[in-house]
This record gives C-alpha cells, sequence and structure tokens, in this order.
C-alpha cells in the first residue's frame, strides 16, 4: 500500500470520526479567550457590531453567531457548533432572547462565564412566557406582528420607539429591514440547564427598556447572583452604549 493510499484512509477515518459526533477536544488554557456573542428576537449578528472593535481591541477573538430564530433548541444547536470550535476559554454573551440561548449552551465546557445583556435568565424549566407573567406586557409588544406560519416580526415603529429609541431614525430604520423574524413558539419552550448556576455571570440592566421590564430584568440578575451593569439605555446598550457594553464583556473575559 502506498503512502498516499494510507493517508488518503487515515484522512478519511478522521472525517468519519468527527461526523459521527465525537467529543470536542478540551479547552487549551493557553490559547486567548473567545468571546461568543448571541443576538436576540428582531436581529442578526450585525446587532454586535459595535462591541466587536472594542473586544477585538484587546486581543480577544470575537465569533458573533448566527441564530435562526426557528426554536430554542436551533439556536442552541447554532451556538454549540461555535463552542466546538474553539481551542481556548469563551465568553458567552446573550442579549434577549440570547439569554435564553446561553443559559441553555453555557454548560459547554469551553465557557468560563456568562454575560446577559438586557436578556431573559431563565432556571430549568422555566420559559420567557412563564417568567415573564407577573410583569405588565411591555410597550413593544403592541407593535408585535404574527404571520401565518407563527414568525414574529416588529413594525418600524416598534423598532423606532419601544426597541431603540434612543438610537436614530437612520439606524432604527435599517434595523427594520434586517431584523430576523422569531418563531411566536419559541417563548414557551422550556429550558433544561441554567449554566448561570455553574459560571460566574455578569448582567447589563436597560433601564429605559419597552421589550423586557427593568424590574424583570432587576429581579433576574438577583436571582442569578450576577454583577450588575445597570444603563440608561433602550433594549439595545450593545448599540447605543457599546463602549460599557464591551467593558463588562472584557471584565468577564480577564476574571
Amino acid at each position: 500500500m502506498t503512502r498516499l493510499v494510507k493517508n488518503a484512509i487515515a484522512a478519511t477515518a478522521i472525517a468519519l470520526t468527527l461526523s459521527a459526533g465525537a467529543a470536542p477536544a478540551s479547552p487549551d488554557s493557553a490559547a486567548p479567550t473567545t468571546v461568543v456573542l448571541v443576538h436576540g428576537a428582531f436581529a442578526d449578528g450585525s446587532a454586535w457590531n459595535r462591541v466587536v472593535p472594542r473586544l477585538q481591541a484587546e486581543g480577544l477573538k470575537v465569533v458573533s453567531v448566527q441564530n435562526p430564530l426557528t426554536s430554542l433548541a436551533d439556536d442552541v444547536a447554532a451556538t454549540r457548533r461555535v463552542l466546538d470550535a474553539q481551542t481556548g476559554p469563551v465568553v458567552l454573551v446573550g442579549h434577549s432572547w440570547g439569554g435564553v440561548v446561553i443559559s441553555e449552551a453555557g454548560q459547554h465546557e469551553r465557557v468560563k462565564s456568562l454575560v446577559y445583556v438586557s436578556a431573559f435568565a431563565p432556571s430549568e424549566g422555566q420559559s420567557v412566557a412563564e417568567m415573564s407573567k407577573d410583569y405588565p406586557t411591555p410597550e413593544g409588544f403592541k407593535h408585535i406582528v404574527t404571520d401565518k406560519e407563527g414568525f414574529l416580526t416588529l413594525t418600524p415603529e416598534g423598532i423606532a420607539k419601544h426597541f431603540a429609541q434612543d438610537l436614530p431614525a437612520s439606524e432604527t430604520n435599517l434595523m427594520a429591514v434586517t431584523q430576523g423574524p422569531v418563531r411566536g413558539a419559541n417563548f414557551d419552550a422550556r429550558t433544561t440547564i441554567a449554566a448561570w448556576k455553574t459560571r460566574p455571570s455578569w448582567y447589563i440592566l436597560s433601564q429605559q427598556d419597552h421589550m423586557i421590564p427593568p424590574a424583570q430584568q432587576a429581579a433576574m440578575a438577583k436571582a442569578i447572583g450576577a454583577k450588575v451593569v445597570s444603563l440608561p439605555t433602550s433594549h439595545v446598550p450593545q448599540q447605543s452604549r457599546p463602549k460599557e457594553v464591551a467593558d463588562a464583556i472584557i471584565a468577564a473575559a480577564a476574571r
């Protein structure tokens, strides 16, 4: 058997092993820290564009997940694929609905800390609908449109006045056009893991939030024992106060 054939057989065996779902290698503590950013509903990975360069300037590797927003399981799977691809420790960051995703995916062996940005932080067995039932319906929810397949979008007015009211019209117009529709049933999906129970957590609280009540955010931050950074922002502090959001993520990475 020639060396070329042997190499080809070896390469095939490795590929088959990986495709069979072999466990990822243990994290390399000498490798640089990676920040994995998970966007929420009515958004996509570009929601972190103002934070990314600030993190990179600190020498951090950054990956922004593109969630399909089709189910909790699908979003968690997309995040886990990114986590599997890293070689060093990870700071896992979630905005809004992304907080549910990182609570479920954050048990991954590479994740060393969690950062919730105006986000839901459920315990095991909780859904967004359940954990929100004791709070008044946020103003922004009056501007949600449901299509025939059960996917939700925000109207341009909803984004301009309630999702990102501290951003200029030129930006909210673009956000309305590029938003990611979210499957409404996602908010009834129950988590099976609460990664914050085994990971140090930070919580960035938005004081002028019209999508998740600030009082609810404060209660969740307290429940998970997070270090709280409170900002006078809309639901998208990563866009209106990117420096402060980046600083919190950098602190989580430095811990």
